[in-house]
């Protein structure tokens, strides 16, 4: 990022990076200051702990009978020792001071970034004049009858859009309710439910050129939460119909099929397809784990991607531009849906020494985090199981994954809570060391170019 943009920042997001380091120091002084050597000993001891606990972890779930119990009470003892250890020396408040001031400068940090002009983010390009038939397909029975709730469909027919319920008993082909649509004349494709559902709708409005709506009435709504809409009131989706702006991003393609979220293969997708996995969620996950992690159960993996080769991972996600790693209130959030990338995050563990060397992150020899454009899947199986944006699904080996750039036209509302920054601490340093002077012929070399126009139809 050039220093043009940097000015570009207002004075106050300056002054809260400044002061997210000085509480980062003051929590790294606090202990040194008041423990000494023994802030060395405390650091050995917590992160003993934790590798404690992140074995115990794994024997928890890869084993059946006494052995899982035993290792589901180490799990829960190993921080409760830390605790009582710090107490009894003395360190506990030294600790908490510290952890508290971690806690502030990451909320300062997060202000800081929150007001940084400068931030990287999707471009938006203005629409002229809102469509003409707008077609949107509701779930009623999706985020425990969101649609019903917020009298989503009356709101909506107000507005100009025609609605189409998946109210009946019957399974309905959500994509051929949507080519019926253009086919009709619908110039906007929108869908209020779930994140499959999503993914259906969005493959068709991206296959005809068609602007598509995202309307948060699902269970979770990640695609949503990426877009930077509003999860908790999902009216306030609706005003895509008359004052919108359009994000131009990326669509996963996997067998055929597009996906906006995520493609999951491994344990977790091995599990979803059980039958018994609907009714008892808890008791199936913990009755399959151990075999399936073991390598007993479920099919060998082999990846392909950006030129690397990873062999039997235990659960691998593929996913529609690359989720925030580096922070962990980010995890599950991409910032950009518009890179034109696929992201890579394997997780090969075979034993608790491997499950303990997660805590390295991205030198862990068990955990691959890459980008790629494509990313091929095949295994020892015919086909495979495969979770896609939640739906499960037996997908034919080898699978293939690759992304589209720029394929999907969303329109979201101008005015949308927009997306959380994630904790980019290089980002921070190098707004906490720009010069508060102001550089006007700076800020007007950083001025973004006039976005081009879209029409409605």
């Amino acid at each position: 990022m050039t220093q043009e943009v940097l000015h570009h920042a207002p004075r106050s997001a300056t002054w809260l990076a400044r002061l997210s380091f000085a509480l980062a120091f003051a929590a790294v002084a606090v202990v040194a200051a008041a423990a000494g050597l023994w802030s060395l000993v405390m650091l050995a001891v917590g992160l003993a702990a934790a590798a404690v606990s992140l074995m115990a972890a794994y024997w928890f779930l890869s084993r059946h009978g006494a052995l899982r119990w035993l290792s589901l009470a180490l799990f829960a003892a190993a921080p409760v020792a830390v605790i009582v250890l710090y107490a009894l020396h003395s360190l506990l408040w030294v600790a908490l001071a510290a952890a508290g001031g971690w806690l502030l400068a990451s909320v300062t940090a997060r202000a800081a970034l929150a007001r940084d002009q400068g931030q990287v983010r999707m471009p938006e390009y203005p629409v002229r004049e809102p469509a003409r038939h707008p077609f949107l397909i509701m779930n009623p029975k999706s985020g425990g009858g969101k649609v019903g709730r917020f009298d989503l469909q009356r709101k909506a027919e107000e507005l100009g859009a025609e609605v189409f319920l998946l109210s009946g008993p019957e399974p309905v082909d959500v994509a051929e309710v949507a080519r019926s649509a253009v086919a009709g004349g619908a110039d906007l494709l929108g869908v209020a439910g779930g994140d499959g559902t999503q993914a259906l709708v969005a493959g068709i409005a991206a296959e005809h050129g068609l602007p598509f709506m995202v309307i948060t009435a699902g269970t979770r709504n990640h695609f949503a939460l990426d877009l930077g809409l509003d999860r908790n009131d999902p009216v306030t989706c609706l005003r895509a119909l008359s004052e919108a702006v359009e994000l131009q991003i990326d669509l996963g393609v996997i067998g055929g099929r597009t996906f906006v979220n995520n493609a999951s293969f491994g344990a977790y997708a091995e599990v979803v397809e059980e039958p018994a996995y609907r009714g008892d969620k808890l008791g199936t996950t913990l009755e399959l784990l151990p075999d399936l992690l073991q390598g007993h159960r479920g099919a060998r993996l082999t990846v392909h991607a950006n030129g690397m080769e990873i062999t039997a991972p235990n659960a691998l996600l593929v996913s529609n531009n690359p989720y925030e790693t580096g922070d962990i209130a980010g995890l599950g959030r991409r910032a950009q849906l518009d890179r034109g990338a696929l992201g890579v995050v394997a997780v090969t563990v075979h034993s608790a020494r491997q499950a303990a060397g997660l805590l390295h992150r991205r030198n862990a020899a068990g955990l691959s985090v890459l980008t790629a454009q494509e990313v091929t899947v095949t295994a020892d199986t015919h086909q495979l199981p495969v979770g896609i944006d939640g739906e499960s699904v037996f997908l034919p080996v080898p699978v293939q994954c690759a992304v589209r750039p720029g394929a999907l036209r969303v329109w979201v509302p101008r005015d949308r809570p927009g997306v959380p920054p994630a904790l980019d601490w290089a980002r921070l340093r190098q707004l906490a060391g720009r010069s508060n002077r102001p550089q006007p012929e700076a800020a007007a070399e950083a001025a973004p170019p006039a976005p081009r126009v879209l029409k409605g139809d």
